[in-house]
């Protein structure tokens, strides 16, 4: 009775291939984690910014920078903004986070806003995966 196995050779052949496949695919995959957060960013960025939009519409002002994106979730100052709708402006009880678990910051500037993430590293400034993420760069 012969039983079927490969042979040193045939292993050997397909541990190469398999290399080479490994050799030829890795270097596309690497980093393109670190993309899809800086593209989900943006995405997110986006989301923020129609909410702030909205919360203008009905309020008549932009959130202050002291009451900062918190302002669409909770209403900050019911006085103040009378016309908020139940519910707020955005899901969830806690302010969203980027992708690397930092808060966004929200700043006014010229009758607008703008939204910032501090990217990988968390801190200001930065380059390549640590760079700030500016909402008016996404659009």
């Amino acid at each position: 009775m012969m039983r079927k196995a490969f042979s040193l050779m045939e292993l050997m052949i397909v541990i190469i291939i398999l290399g080479l496949l490994a050799a030829l695919v890795m270097p596309n995959l690497v980093g393109k984690g670190e993309q899809a957060k800086q593209k989900l960013v943006c995405v997110q960025m986006k989301t923020i910014a129609e909410a702030i939009k909205m919360f203008r519409i009905d309020t008549g002002a932009y959130p202050t920078m002291e009451d900062g994106i918190g302002a669409l979730i909770t209403n900050p100052n019911p006085a103040r903004y009378p016309n908020y709708p139940n519910g707020g402006y955005l899901d969830g009880k806690n302010e969203p986070k980027d992708p690397w678990g930092g808060n966004y910051i929200y700043t006014l500037n010229d009758g607008g806003f703008d939204l910032v993430s501090l990217g990988a590293d968390r801190q200001e400034g930065g380059e390549g995966e640590a760079k700030d993420i500016y909402y008016s760069q996404c659009q």
